[in-house]
């Protein structure tokens, strides 16, 4: 029986180190794999290079990791609603390198396909393009793009399995999908890990094949980035 069950987030986070390029699921604050950025700013690495499309707020998610200045490079589509993030990009502390949000996208899905690299008119004629191979197709501008090259991709998922089977909530589902075996190794954290055979089929957004570790998340706070009310 296929069991990629670990007890603990901890036991989850084994094999990581300084220096390493991490993905990390995730829009904003919805979907983000909350008890692994946790663990991670507790084991207290850093020199680390982070994909994801932004890093949320300050002081959560990946705004803890950049209040510890454990992230050297982020690579992202967008600054967000990150004040440290706008703050350590604009006086050169952190390295930062904006992707076109669809770019970031197909990045992760050709690493998952083992696709090393594609063709996107995204970007060119811009400072996107620079350094990098241009063609011409059916008379259109492109530019080469290659495939992401991450050791960890952490994952935030509803639903899932011991063999790995993910079911993803609504638009919590945004990037985590596309980042399921984009890395050497995929963590997927869930809210409800269930026995096998206990998700329907027809319902599993990822297979098992693309995760090599599972745990049972706890403590999921779920913020809201922005909040916005009406005034009666």
């Amino acid at each position: 029986m296929i069991n990629k069950k670990v007890n603990s987030v901890h036991e989850a986070l084994t094999g990581i180190s300084t220096g390493m390029t991490l993905m990390l699921g995730g829009f904003g604050l919805c979907g983000i794999p909350e008890n692994a950025i946790k663990e991670l700013a507790l084991l207290g690495l850093g020199e680390f290079t982070c994909i994801s499309n932004n890093a949320g707020i300050d002081n959560f998610g990946l705004g803890i990791l950049l209040q510890q200045k454990q992230i050297k490079k982020m690579i992202a589509s967008y600054v967000g609603e990150n004040a440290e993030f706008e703050r350590q990009m604009l006086s050169g502390e952190l390295e930062v390198q904006l992707i076109p949000q669809g770019t970031l996208a197909e990045k992760c899905r050709a690493a998952q396909s083992g696709i090393p690299a594609f063709f996107t008119p995204a970007g060119f004629g811009t400072e996107v393009a620079e350094g990098k191979e241009s063609r011409v197709f059916s008379g259109k501008n492109y530019i080469m793009e290659e495939a992401f090259k991450a050791d960890f991709s952490f994952i935030k998922a509803w639903k899932g399995d011991q063999a790995g089977n993910l079911i993803f909530k609504g638009t919590a589902r945004n990037f985590n999908p596309l980042m399921c075996g984009a890395a050497k190794i995929t963590v997927a954290e869930v809210e409800e890990l269930v026995p096998l055979g206990a998700l329907d089929p027809n319902q599993i957004h990822i297979t098992g094949i693309l995760v090599d570790r599972i745990f049972q998340g706890t403590d999921y706070e779920k913020r809201i980035e922005q909040l916005t009310l009406k005034q009666s």
